[in-house]
């Protein structure tokens, strides 16, 4: 029996232990992709908040299931659950919808047939699947950081950035915008692209070409760290499953410095309400603001 799970439902939801997961935020998953039209029994999702990255997800699942096959689906009501039901049933599917723990879940019974339902799941997984963004001329995806514009914070540290020297990493890197910048100067030997998103990975592979950089598909928090790198540069994330979690940002200030030979140098660029200075402080010798500027402050740190 195949059976498919996407993200982390909370336990009350009975996520399926033997599943194979899918969610592309966790490192060596399968892709949902890749699953063979009509090769599910069974597929359990966690959708995501962002309206195209959701309805991408549920074409994708729809897809993979067999006929007969199960689609478990739930979200929280304030982050797309409210919607879960009304989306599912423009794809001419018969949903049950139930609440639960703050939670709207509903499930759906694969039919064999049904009016428009292969042309909604191809509409949806073309509106939602990788694309070159008109504006930006680079691959991108919905779900994505700032998948379709320059994030405000991304663009105050490519401005003040000076031309980069030697070997670094830039530490969640989505869809590249950063790391091109950093490959404008001839004197960078190496880069290392690291991101926890596989479509940002996979976007970032299309968009630079650069003999000089990798892209690895990691958690950054865990990256190996052996204090040879001379600059990293990072526009951190302080979201996790849509919730505010400032701890992520200190854990890359941390991983920016054990990456860091003694006198290499990090870029780190932040929301200008996170409290990032202390972790600075306590990890490096010398910090300086750059700029405070657009609701962002931009930091210079030296090991």
């Amino acid at each position: 029996m195949t059976v498919l799970l996407y993200g982390r439902p909370p336990a009350v939801f009975d996520p399926p232990g033997d599943a194979t997961q899918t969610s592309p935020l966790i490192p060596e998953s399968a892709a949902l992709e890749a699953q063979a039209p009509g090769s599910a029994d069974a597929v359990m999702i966690y959708a995501p908040p962002g309206v195209l990255e959701r309805r991408y997800v549920l074409a994708l699942a729809l897809r993979a299931l067999k006929a007969g096959g199960r689609l478990d689906v739930m979200a929280p009501k304030d982050k797309g659950g409210s919607r879960l039901g009304k989306e599912l049933k423009a794809f001419g599917v018969e949903v049950a919808e139930t609440a639960k723990a703050h939670h709207r879940r509903c499930v759906v019974i694969r039919p064999r047939t049904a009016d428009g339902l292969d042309a909604a799941i191809q509409a949806a997984i073309q509106a939602g699947g990788p694309q070159i963004v008109p504006g930006l001329e680079a691959w991108s995806q919905p779900g994505v950081f700032a998948w379709d514009r320059i994030d405000p914070g991304t663009a105050l540290l490519a401005d003040h950035l000076p031309p980069m020297k030697g070997e670094g990493v830039d530490l969640g890197c989505g869809y590249g915008a950063l790391a091109t910048v950093v490959l404008r100067s001839p004197e960078v030997t190496k880069l290392k692209l690291v991101d926890l998103d596989r479509r940002a990975i996979q976007a970032a592979r299309r968009n630079i070409e650069d003999a000089r950089a990798k892209v690895w598909w990691s958690d950054a928090r865990t990256l190996e760290a052996r204090g040879d790198k001379d600059f990293v540069v990072s526009n951190p994330p302080f979201h996790d499953g849509g919730a505010e979690d400032r701890r992520l940002g200190q854990a890359f200030v941390r991983k920016a410095a054990e990456l860091l030979k003694k006198g290499g140098t990090a870029w780190i660029v932040a929301n200008r309400h996170l409290p990032y200075e202390a972790e600075l402080d306590a990890a490096f010798t010398r910090v300086r603001l750059v700029a405070d500027a657009g609701g962002y402050k931009l930091f210079e740190a030296v090991k």
